[in-house]
């Protein structure tokens, strides 16, 4: 397995009005993150939020090329980022735990904070097509070129690592500092991932290493 420090290459935020970043995904164009009472858009260039969704949205984000998914206490919302809707609701796997929200290859990969799992679900009904066991605290879930990676934070420890997704084996950590922790996940499709913060209303861009 391979181990590094992570290297943050920025930082974003905290903003006004927000007192916790959970999950995060990207668009392409911009960074989404949940606010607990909103989804808010950051144009990651500025560093200035532009757009805000009013929506419960207290885990992990994700997006499919054209919808937002939330994670909503025990439910997900499938929700149109032009107007805001819900357009659809579905059970989540975690039943109220869970944390990170992934979109991949027409599927959701959801993270169960405590269980330490991952779920990939069909994404028009919740049902669990398949589990990966985690050997820490999960939260958020991206994939990026075939591989997946998910943030954990246990303690004041906190770290991105890269697993096999047919067993669940870690194989590359990323660490970040004491005290800096990972509540959300999302890769750029390219050189790095975006982070949100927790507690510090910060959004972190890490390198991803190639």
């Amino acid at each position: 397995m391979k181990r590094s420090a992570a290297d943050i290459i920025r930082e974003y935020g905290p903003f006004p009005g927000v007192e916790q970043v959970g999950g995060v995904t990207y668009d392409g164009e911009q960074i989404w993150f949940a606010a607990g009472g909103s989804i808010e858009a950051l144009d990651p260039a500025s560093g200035e939020l532009n757009r805000r969704i009013e929506a419960p949205a207290h885990a992990g984000t994700a997006f499919d090329g054209r919808h937002l998914f939330q994670i909503a206490e025990k439910q997900i919302h499938k929700i149109d980022p032009g107007s805001g809707r819900v357009l659809a609701t579905m059970p989540a796997p975690g039943d109220g735990g869970d944390s990170g929200l992934a979109w991949a290859e027409g599927t959701l990969w959801v993270g169960v904070y405590r269980e330490r799992k991952i779920h990939q679900i069909d994404p028009d009904t919740g049902k669990i097509l398949r589990t990966l066991p985690c050997n820490r605290f999960v939260t958020g879930v991206t994939w990026v070129d075939g591989e997946l990676w998910h943030g954990t934070w246990e303690n004041d420890e906190s770290d991105i690592r890269r697993i096999d997704p047919e067993n669940g084996k870690v194989l590359e950590r990323l660490e970040m500092p004491p005290g800096t922790g990972v509540s959300g996940l999302e890769s750029d499709g390219k050189d790095r991932f975006f982070c949100g913060g927790g507690k510090s209303g910060k959004v972190r861009a890490v390198r991803r290493p190639r």
